[in-house]
């Protein structure tokens, strides 16, 4: 328990006790099916073992469901208890971990028993009479596992490193946010298979019959759980190509993320959500990737451009393009990373496209990428204000910047600020203040850049529309 903050040890401590005095009545209930909670217990045990190396927690969940139905609620709530202390867990204090989530899942399926008790009928598991007391029993399970997921978020909050997979500090008015409404259905579809399992448990062919509901569970977690291997490869993979960006243009060290970032503020504004929203801000993260293939005397020169060196630069593009035309998964972030320097009047980089002949993934990245770029403090320039530069993303727009996306941009700012992390010289970082609208402009001071910002929409190195 070291490590954890006192408020986490007392909660878990609470839960552990809760736990026990849930459970501990089923010892002294003469009446209590001891063979079958072992059958299930075993079962439960075994399913998580099965899983351990490919399958995420909750694969099984339908075995408790089935013991929530069956057994008396002190009984059902053993079962959980070996299959949590032998299940997966990923990180450190394992220990505490598996104790942690017996205690939670013994918690939730004696709550859950005692839902089925009351919205149930004892002892008649039939079809169809108890399919809305099963889905009900399956949203007391959901509703208390995410409470005491919530409680165990909000008292481990601030802890260096944070318990249970959390990462930086969490009010406790957000620590339930985003748990509910995402588990909702796979839960219902948890509560029904565990329905089967207790009607087949029950039914003239006996216990062994219950297994045959767990094989499609398992080739679906085993689905989903590939599913997810497959999305942290991608993730791998982005990751690889934005550090070595950041190794070699050490100027913009972080402009990759935070374009992503800003081209996602955008997006949401826009309406987008899901796969679509992922991709464009994976575009935003890999727009700069073709500088790989720009030399690197270049990308760190310190004086003026000439004009045969800006050339140079200005393919890095369609090397970009180039080195991820490959990458399936990215879909129209491809076409963004290819065209993120075109204006709308035509007159920009690789191939002058105008207006909606430019992608609008591209157009989104145009915007984000000159913000960031505005706002970042480079070696041969201050950052500028977040209202001056959106100040200026206004003027330029219809020209260079889309106004639709300039607009949603504005908007999304409006609401929730922005935290630009500012690079230095050598690619080192000071953390800039956070400048939201409304606030004052002087907290972050303009210096003339080293290149002189002609009177139309500037397109010097690191501003807008220029190769940051």
């Amino acid at each position: 328990m070291r490590g954890l903050p006192a408020g986490a040890r007392v909660y878990v401590v609470c839960a552990v006790l809760g736990a026990l005095a849930c459970a501990l009545p089923a010892y002294a209930d003469g009446r209590t099916p001891w063979r079958a909670v072992a059958l299930l217990a075993a079962l439960y045990a075994g399913c998580e073992l099965l899983g351990r190396r490919s399958l995420g927690a909750g694969s099984f969940f339908p075995v408790l469901l089935a013991a929530a139905l069956l057994l008396p609620p002190a009984a059902a709530a053993l079962v959980a208890v070996p299959g949590a202390l032998v299940g997966r867990v990923e990180d450190r204090p394992y220990a505490v971990r598996r104790v942690w989530r017996a205690a939670q899942l013994a918690l939730v399926v004696w709550v859950s028993g005692h839902v089925w008790g009351v919205v149930g009928v004892r002892g008649a598991v039939e079809f169809p009479y108890v399919l809305l007391p099963a889905l009900a029993t399956a949203l007391a399970f959901c509703l208390t596992l995410t409470l005491l997921d919530g409680g165990i978020r909000a008292t481990a909050k601030g802890a260096p490193p944070v318990p249970f997979g959390l990462r930086g500090r969490l009010p406790v008015r957000t620590a339930w946010r985003g748990l509910l409404l995402p588990s909702l259905a796979p839960h219902a579809v948890h509560g029904l298979a565990g329905l089967m399992m207790a009607v087949l448990w029950r039914s003239v062919y006996g216990p062994g019959a219950a297994l045959f509901v767990l094989l499609p569970m398992y080739i679906s977690s085993w689905v989903f759980a590939q599913y997810h291997q497959e999305r942290a490869a991608h993730q791998a993979t982005i990751r690889a190509l934005v550090q070595a960006v950041d190794i070699k243009d050490q100027y913009t060290r972080g402009h990759s993320e935070r374009v992503g970032q800003a081209s996602a503020m955008i997006a949401r504004e826009l309406g987008m959500d899901g796969e679509r929203l992922e991709v464009l801000r994976f575009a935003g993260i890999l727009h700069d990737v073709g500088k790989l293939g720009v030399p690197t005397r270049l990308l760190r020169k310190d004086g003026p451009l000439t004009p045969e060196e800006r050339r140079v630069i200005e393919l890095h593009p369609e090397y970009g393009h180039e080195m991820v035309r490959g990458i399936g998964f990215l879909g129209e972030a491809r076409a963004a990373i290819l065209h993120h320097h075109e204006r709308l009047d035509g007159s920009g980089y690789p191939y002058g496209l105008a207006g909606e002949q430019i992608p609008e993934f591209a157009r989104v990245v145009a915007v984000a990428d000159a913000f960031d770029a505005m706002t970042s403090t480079r070696s041969y320039r201050r950052a500028r204000p977040v209202e001056a530069a959106v100040e200026e993303l206004r003027r330029c727009a219809g020209v260079q910047f889309d106004p639709v996306m300039v607009d949603a941009f504005a908007r999304a700012l409006g609401r929730e600020g922005w935290r630009p992390v500012v690079t230095a010289d050598e690619g080192g970082h000071v953390p800039g203040a956070r400048v939201a609208s409304g606030e004052s402009l002087t907290s972050v001071a303009a210096v003339p850049t080293r290149s002189a910002l002609r009177n139309d929409c500037p397109q010097g190195r690191g501003e807008q529309g220029g190769l940051g």
